[in-house]
């Protein structure tokens, strides 16, 4: 067993397949398949599933992959420690980010790797909490933001926002941001909010108990975009926060009004893996993430306030 191995381990995992993994590595297909399967042979297991679409990891190369990762991630480290800090940066970040977050930062999080570590291979992986949650915990994920602390506890995490919620519906629907709505209306109206396995569904659970009901979601939908488009053409109203949609609001396209009594929040946390230290890569992540947060709080884009950890 090699390092070469496991890094083709890592690729090949991410990208479903050997032919892109030869494209991203810029090595002949063939060699990378030698190394599959010198790899397998060595630790007498099947890692990938092979079909005429690709390769996909099996159950048991989820666990190898984790180490690997961890292994590959301790000589990236070293090679830091030893080229100094100013030193530009490589190897592989996996980011994972909620789809409020990820249609606000992917941009200038992008932007800042391509001109100060280009070297860096980036995977930014947008879904709701509970599939970053299996990430981290897997190794699949290097950090994410997460919006409910009660699930990160098993992992290393620090504060990042405490982001105010609002009520978001069509351009017909009488909502303002200078009328807020009670929080106790919401009992009385059918809202579109992802399923129970997402945090900000938790979270505004969490509200409405205290508020002495509970919410009546007739349907639940687990896409960022199909929610919004739902929204947008009449079918009900949901809960949000206004950064990501601030355009659409502009154009007319959806309107929004704060809640209150209480105002609903979410505390946005970046979160690590408790199994391993962050490369150097992943740390310059974490503070990029940070900056361009602290940033549109500060111009008044985001409605948050940015907590000290």
């Amino acid at each position: 067993m090699d390092l070469t191995q496991l890094r083709t381990l890592v690729h090949v995992a991410e990208l479903g397949s050997l032919s892109k993994a030869a494209r991203r590595l810029r090595i002949a297909q063939p060699a990378l398949s030698r190394q599959i399967r010198l790899l397998e042979e060595e630790l007498g297991l099947r890692l990938f599933d092979r079909h005429g679409r690709g390769m996909v990891i099996t159950e048991v190369g989820l666990d190898v992959l984790a180490h690997a990762k961890r292994v590959v991630a301790e000589v990236e480290a070293l090679k830091a420690c030893v080229t100094g800090p100013g030193s530009m940066l490589g190897g592989h970040v996996a980011i994972g980010l909620p789809p409020t977050i990820a249609d606000l930062i992917s941009v200038p999080l992008v932007a800042a790797f391509r001109e100060l570590h280009p070297n860096v291979t980036l995977q930014l992986v947008s879904a709701y909490t509970g599939h970053l949650l299996d990430g981290l915990h897997r190794g699949q994920i290097d950090l994410a933001v997460l919006y409910d602390p009660r699930v990160t506890r098993s992992l290393r995490s620090q504060p990042l926002m405490l982001e105010q919620l609002f009520l978001i519906g069509p351009n017909d629907a009488g909502l303002s941001l200078e009328s807020p709505v009670a929080f106790g209306a919401l009992a009385r109206q059918p809202l579109l909010l992802p399923s129970d396995r997402h945090g900000l569904r938790n979270i505004l659970q969490h509200f409405a108990t205290g508020a002495g009901f509970t919410l009546d979601v007739p349907i639940e939908i687990d896409s960022y975009t199909a929610l919004k488009d739902l929204v947008r053409e009449g079918h009900g109203r949901t809960i949000l926060p206004l950064a990501p949609i601030h355009a659409e609001i502009e154009a007319g396209r959806l309107t929004a009004a704060p809640l209150v009594d209480p105002a609903p929040n979410r505390r946005l946390v970046l979160s690590y893996p408790p199994d391993r230290p962050a490369a150097r890569a992943t740390v310059f992540a974490g503070e990029t993430i940070t900056a361009i947060m602290t940033e549109r709080v500060a111009r008044g884009l985001w409605s948050g306030e940015i907590l000290k950890g």
